[in-house]
């Protein structure tokens, strides 16, 4: 019977080690992200160049300002050429009050112009299946998805900023 209890015990603990072996390099990779988007934002603001918070910047460029999770709060902007780059700890979905879904990858690029985000990588959304989204323009109360096809959604739904359910791939 000890030799039976003595496998068993072997078995749980080795699994059990194996999870938190596999969890720690999770959080590694997850933390590496964070430090990576942190270094460019302290460097950013050591060479006096302070970049005004995502939602700002969005609401600059008349788009709503929960068009990204919340945790999407490191990005680069380069004003001349509008591209933009948004770093997300993890990749996740968004589920809006219109029922929408959206999923982000880690990193979100795209051109940023007034009213419109265009060239975007990094973006899927739920029609009947996941699409990948190429474009938003905001057109008055509506917000235009282009995903194979323009999908048209109340502008309202994006205007409150919403946490991001992890998932496991994009």
């Amino acid at each position: 019977m000890d030799q039976i209890m003595n496998k068993v015990g072997s078995y749980w603990f080795s699994q059990r080690a194996n999870k938190e072996i596999n969890s720690v390099g999770d959080d590694i990779n997850s933390l590496s992200s964070s430090i990576e988007g942190g270094a460019k934002w302290l460097v950013n603001k050591l060479k006096g160049k302070m970049q005004k918070p995502l939602p700002e910047l969005l609401k600059e460029y008349d788009l709503p300002i929960g068009l990204f999770p919340r945790d999407a709060t490191n990005y680069e902007f380069n004003e001349e050429t509008g591209k933009l780059i948004v770093y997300i700890p993890s990749i996740c979905e968004v589920g809006y009050k219109d029922s929408s879904v959206v999923r982000f990858s880690t990193i979100v690029t795209g051109y940023l112009e007034k009213g419109k985000l265009v060239d975007i990588e990094g973006l899927k959304t739920k029609v009947m299946i996941w699409v990948k989204v190429t474009s938003i323009a905001s057109e008055g109360s509506k917000l235009h998805f282009t995903a194979g096809m323009k999908k048209t959604r109340t502008r309202s739904a994006y205007e409150v900023l919403r946490d991001g359910l992890s998932i496991d791939k994009f």
